[in-house]
């Protein structure tokens, strides 16, 4: 489990498709506290440590399936890409932002942004299938990171970066027409699950 509080920003050093995807993270975290199998959330992707080094710098590889790279955004990843990265919960962590699983529910994308003051507000469409559970001022993951929804419009939903968050993760090198991986609120969807129950 996360929180979708971003602890790192990580650069893809190298990418092999072998019978899955093999990817290559350089990280500022300290890899002695990373153990093989670890979970580390690469924007908002669960994904298990398989090596750990440090040439040039620390790096971790992970394997990556077929099936998440079809699900998700790291089919656009490529070396020298930025990622959002965080490191599983532990017992006591504070919890920051909102419980993310790391399990992504599907891509939305980008569909406007204007800035608003210091801060920017961005659009995006959400897939049709996960639009209901996107509520205003609900909780969504996206690349990993824990947002509050300002608005909702049918598919489309808004969120407003502060320059903390734009500074601190990846949204600062957001465009127009990126694809983002979305985990909707867990709460949101069990929620939904019992309504279609009662």
């Amino acid at each position: 489990m996360f929180t979708g509080i971003i602890t790192d920003i990580g650069k893809v050093l190298e990418l092999e498709q072998r019978g899955d995807l093999r990817a290559r993270i350089g990280t500022g975290y300290d890899i002695d506290g990373i153990d093989i199998g670890a979970s580390i959330a690469c924007n908002g992707v669960c994904l298990t440590v398989i090596a750990l080094g440090r040439d040039p710098q620390n790096w971790f590889d992970v394997e990556i399936s077929a099936e998440t790279v079809g699900a998700t955004n790291v089919g656009g990843w490529a070396v020298g890409g930025r990622l959002n990265l965080e490191r599983a919960l532990k017992v006591g962590d504070e919890l920051g932002g909102h419980i993310v699983s790391g399990h992504v529910d599907g891509v939305a994308e980008v569909i406007a942004m204007r800035d608003d003051g210091d801060s920017t507000r961005v659009t995006f469409r959400a897939p049709a299938d996960l639009a209901r559970f996107i509520a205003p001022k609900g909780s969504v993951a996206l690349d990993g990171t824990s947002l509050t929804v300002n608005k909702v419009d049918g598919v489309d939903f808004g969120i407003n970066f502060i320059p903390h968050t734009k500074s601190e993760t990846t949204w600062g090198d957001t465009a127009v027409g990126d694809r983002i991986n979305l985990e909707i609120d867990t709460m949101a969807r069990y929620v939904a699950r019992l309504q279609d129950y009662s």
